[in-house]
């Protein structure tokens, strides 16, 4: 069975900061026309920063459209140009402080793929070294660290539950346990 949906025409229907948001035409492999919305995003990175003592570094953050605090792991959004690991190592110094010497790619992921195209990448940073945070303007967060078990317990019964960063824990206990295939630095 053909799956493919071919677009018609798109209609650019909102643009902010970096996020677009479309409205297009398709033709579906039965040859009827539906409408497809969709948010168009950069891509972003997801950050699992160990440190020498077994620890995840996480962050407590508001999320407006959720009108809720979060617990995350480190993230951010790739910039224009910016090669996922640079965003990477920007965006841990940025919102936490740290720098890594050793950073290792797990793989990436898209985290809602039913209306936006976004993807993100995952990278372990270990060999950490604690300078100053560099927060963006208007961005607040509260670091911390968690043994890496306890963390992994909290995304089980929910008290960690955005899928960036149980994507991440699910892929950092394989790569802990020796079972994840790594490519480094991408």
């Amino acid at each position: 069975m053909e799956l493919f949906e071919k677009e018609l025409s798109s209609e650019l229907v909102y643009q902010g900061s970096f996020l677009k948001v479309y409205k297009d035409r398709v033709a579906l492999p039965d040859e009827h026309i539906s409408t497809r919305e969709y948010i168009q995003h950069p891509g972003a990175v997801a950050i699992l920063a160990l440190t020498a003592g077994g620890e995840l570094i996480l962050e407590r953050q508001y999320r407006y459209p959720a009108r809720c605090v979060f617990i995350e792991i480190p993230a951010g959004k790739i910039d224009a140009g910016e090669a996922p690991l640079s965003t990477a190592q920007r965006e841990l110094l940025e919102e936490t402080g740290y720098s890594a010497a050793s950073w290792t790619y797990l793989g990436s992921a898209h985290p809602c793929i039913a209306y936006s195209d976004e993807m993100i990448s995952y990278y372990v940073a270990e060999d950490l070294t604690f300078s100053a945070r560099q927060l963006d303007e208007g961005e607040f967060l509260e670091v911390f660290t968690q043994p890496v078990e306890q963390v992994l317990a909290m995304a089980l019964t929910g008290e960690i539950c955005d899928s960036k960063s149980i994507v991440g824990l699910h892929w950092l206990a394989a790569y802990l346990a020796g079972k994840m295939p790594v490519v480094n630095s991408r």
